[in-house]
């Protein structure tokens, strides 16, 4: 078997994987989005904090979808020996490398802009939806319990949202659970805010999260080397 043979069929299975990943992705995103209550009830203590704070459905339905795209055009671009194919492989794995070191330079930079930008998707959200949707409210609960915080900020998220014009109280994990969790009970509570908890939680974990975003990125980089490669050999031929 030859060298472009070899790499060829590394390609397809590579780009098969994620494929079939992002097949799986955007079934369980599906899932989420029609029962969310069923997929709590299965995978609420085992699921990731951080996926939590935003609206885990879409956003495993964005890079399921992503993904399906991207293993399509990897694995038919290398079997059917597609410049063009292989070019869009090429391209889209750039937009995302390129976008995924802009996104960490913001994060790790801008730390207060992200909170910013955060603040003006999410409070509005918490505001309208909590109390009135039940898996939106579910999803906070468990992840206000899991990461022992309150709101995005602290517990001012929660005011006038349906659960406090109903309820005249606050989520109680905003008061570490005692009852009722009235205004001053919050207040003396001071419970943090998920956004700073969360962030404390990837600053104590920094190592495994800079080896996971080095491993995603050398993966990347060898995606548009090999594909480019193949790009180059077809030329030859």
């Amino acid at each position: 078997m030859g060298c472009f043979t070899f790499i060829k069929v590394m390609m397809i299975l590579f780009n098969l994987a994620i494929f079939l990943g992002g097949g799986t992705l955007l079934g369980v995103g599906i899932w989420v989005t029609v029962d969310g209550q069923s997929f709590l009830d299965i995978f609420g203590a085992l699921s990731s904090s951080v996926l939590q704070v935003v609206n885990v459905s879409y956003f495993l339905i964005v890079i399921g979808a992503i993904l399906l795209v991207l293993g399509f055009l990897g694995c038919c671009g290398a079997q059917k020996e597609s410049k063009c194919l292989l070019m869009m492989f090429f391209s889209v794995v750039l937009i995302i490398f390129i976008a995924e070191i802009a996104a960490a330079v913001v994060a790790l930079v801008y730390t207060g802009l992200a909170e910013t930008l955060l603040t003006a998707v999410v409070t509005p959200l918490l505001k309208e939806k909590y109390g009135a949707d039940k898996s939106f409210t579910q999803i906070w609960n468990v992840t206000m319990r899991e990461v022992h915080c309150c709101g995005l900020n602290n517990y001012t998220d929660f005011t006038d949202s349906p659960w406090h014009k109903e309820q005249g109280t606050y989520p109680e994990p905003c008061c570490k659970d005692q009852r009722p969790c009235n205004g001053t009970l919050a207040a003396q509570s001071d419970v943090q805010g998920c956004f700073n908890q969360i962030l404390e939680e990837i600053k104590t974990n920094a190592g495994v999260v800079g080896g996971v975003a080095a491993g995603i990125a050398a993966l990347e980089i060898a995606a548009m080397v090999v594909s480019m490669y193949l790009y180059c050999q077809l030329d030859q031929k």
